[in-house]
């Protein structure tokens, strides 16, 4: 996955229900833009999608491009992750991300129940004992100011085998290269995140109500003061992959609510 070249990838959250047919056609829609591959979620914020698994393997079949496979600690216990590994490489997956998963929602905990009998740290290990690629995610805790500690977690995923991190989105220079300058010395490559915006009100929703990022109040403003707020998220996204370029290893697109047409302006 890493030659040296800058890798773009574009996060996919798979359907809620059987039919694959609306995202994948979205997505064969850009395939002349230049990318690398799809980043397929699994379960994102902790509700039911289409197996991660089973999308990623139509998306190989249907648009010929690699897709990674969101393994998480949360919806298995270690005998269904083994067997969700060794399916994945019977499929042809080369690159999964380990992770811990998304918390479930307080009200749900009385008919969702949460797994994790190993942790992330032995998941890393399980997946490139299993012969792959292997990314973690690296939330840096902006709203919190625990960014020591966000990167001493993150190099004891390195220690345990990770070979390359993707961050939550990121928004403005200072944040890129405070961040940047953090993880210098981890020894793996760092992925961007990069969420394009809709709407002030989307801007304000994330940075007042998601965990792990801060939408800077500049760009709140100019998100409230626009005419055209959408071509502002695709400016600033823009601004972000031009950023990107020169202090990480590649970005992480992530479309919200699969809006995968913004993509066509992005990239």
């Amino acid at each position: 996955m890493f030659d040296g070249s800058f890798v773009v990838t574009i996060e996919v959250v798979p359907p809620q229900g059987s039919c694959p047919q609306k995202i994948l056609s979205a997505l064969e829609s850009l395939a002349a833009r230049p990318y690398y591959g799809f980043s397929v979620a699994s379960n994102p914020v902790a509700k039911a999608c289409m197996s991660a698994l089973a999308l990623c393997t139509l998306i190989r079949q249907r648009i010929r491009k690699p897709a990674i496979l969101h393994v998480t600690t949360r919806d298995h216990n270690r005998l269904s992750l083994q067997g969700e590994l060794w399916g994945a490489r019977a499929l042809g997956i080369e690159t999964v991300m380990a992770a811990t998963g998304d918390f479930v929602a307080l009200g749900e905990r009385h008919h969702t129940t949460t797994v994790r009998d190993v942790d992330v740290y032995d998941l890393v290990r399980m997946a490139r004992q299993t012969g792959f690629n292997t990314g973690v995610v690296f939330d840096s805790r902006p709203e919190t100011g625990g960014l020591t500690g966000a990167v001493n977690h993150l190099k004891r995923k390195a220690a345990a085998g990770a070979q390359f991190a993707v961050t939550q989105p990121i928004f403005d220079r200072m944040a890129a290269d405070e961040l940047a300058e953090a993880t210098r010395d981890v020894g793996i490559p760092i992925i961007m995140g990069l969420l394009p915006l809709r709407t002030a009100r989307h801007a304000e929703f994330l940075n007042t109500n998601v965990s792990g990022i801060v939408v800077p109040a500049a760009l709140r403003r100019r998100m409230r003061d626009a005419a055209d707020p959408i071509a502002v998220g695709v400016d600033n996204a823009r601004e972000m992959i031009t950023t990107a370029r020169e202090r990480f290893g590649g970005v992480c697109i992530m479309p919200p609510f699969g809006h995968y047409e913004v993509l066509l302006d992005i990239l």
